[in-house]
């Protein structure tokens, strides 16, 4: 969801890869037309002062915040957003932009869960998002890390996000991104929620192993009562009875 680089990252979460064929048939998507779906956004500081309230009536029912990225970034924005986010109604979560090749995943994980990414049963408050795409700064597409090395430190991060909160992460990525920078890496789908971002009118081929979205990101031009300028637009698998369950942990 970072800004930078942006020719590269709409072009790989636009899904013009060699993984968005035919192929698709062997991996279960869904989209909007096959099941009940929620709208919602995700935002950091590009979207300026944003109405929440407006954002709420236009009807989006959740969204993820930027809060912070790598290890010592904070999102000059996110205190406003999370708290005005929370009191229009909006199921929100945090996310953390990670950088894998200036820490360990455990020091960002702690770094997220004590700047805004912990959480609460309120029916507000989502588990927050780790947010892996290609690499905006120099460092190499997948940070330098090797796939054993790129497993080791999400499953670092994971690790320590749910001792900290009690909570699985949902993973923001792109199907190109995770199959080439982890090696196909299945694991982590037995728990964790996989939020795609492919920007097209299907979330087509989805990372080795996953068996469903559960959330999709289809759009970065999206318009919305309450924000200036373009948003990032989304689509939760299911219903707002059912985000409420997942916010809850129920």
């Amino acid at each position: 969801m970072t800004r930078t680089r942006f020719s590269l990252r709409r072009l790989l979460a636009a899904g013009l890869t060699v993984a968005a064929t035919a192929a698709a048939a062997l991996v279960g998507t869904a989209g909007p037309a096959a099941a009940a779906t929620t709208p919602g956004i995700d935002v950091s500081h590009y979207q300026g002062s944003i109405n929440w309230t407006s954002v709420r009536n236009a009807g989006i029912q959740f969204a993820f915040i930027k809060a912070t990225e790598g290890t010592s970034y904070k999102d000059p924005n996110f205190n406003a957003n999370y708290t005005n986010s929370y009191y229009a109604g909006v199921i929100r979560g945090a996310y953390h932009f990670a950088r894998p090749n200036i820490s360990s995943g455990a020091t960002q994980a702690n770094y997220l869960a004590s700047n805004g990414g912990a959480w609460s049963a309120d029916s507000r408050t989502l588990p927050a998002a780790l947010d892996l795409e290609a690499n905006p700064y120099s460092g190499g597409y997948c940070y330098g890390l090797t796939t054993s090395g790129m497993r080791s430190w999400v499953q670092d991060f994971l690790n320590t996000y749910r001792s900290r909160t009690g909570r699985y992460a949902v993973i923001y990525t792109t199907t190109s991104w995770w199959n080439q920078c982890t090696g196909s890496w299945t694991a982590p789908w037995a728990n964790h929620p996989l939020w795609i971002a492919r920007w097209s009118t299907s979330p087509g081929t989805l990372p080795a192993g996953a068996p469903f979205w559960s959330f999709w990101q289809y759009t970065s031009t999206g318009s919305v009562s309450g924000i200036s300028g373009n948003v990032d637009r989304n689509y939760w698998n299911g219903d707002r009875t059912r985000l409420i369950a997942l916010a809850n942990n129920t």
